[in-house]
């Protein structure tokens, strides 16, 4: 399970290095989008993968899209379960 949680707070880092890439934005806004979509496809894949006993806050921050709040709870918390 740890390993899981190390490869959602990668993806969810991900998304708001993708987010806050404003080079790729006037570069590329079309490419920005595609590599935002993959990036939160795979956030939530991952999500289907927590466990029933995951931490009812947590799959709270999941549900609502609240990714960085999700974020800094699984740097704190763990994902635990």
């Amino acid at each position: 399970m740890a390993d899981l949680g190390i490869e959602l707070a990668s993806a969810l880092r991900k998304r708001l290095e993708v987010i806050g890439d404003e080079e790729l934005r006037k570069r590329d806004p079309a490419g920005q989008l595609d590599e935002l979509r993959r990036v939160s496809e795979r956030i939530v894949e991952l999500q289907g993968q927590l466990p029933a006993t995951v931490h009812p806050r947590l799959r709270h921050y999941f549900e609502r899209c609240s990714y960085e709040k999700a974020l800094e709870w699984i740097e704190r918390e763990g994902i635990g379960g």
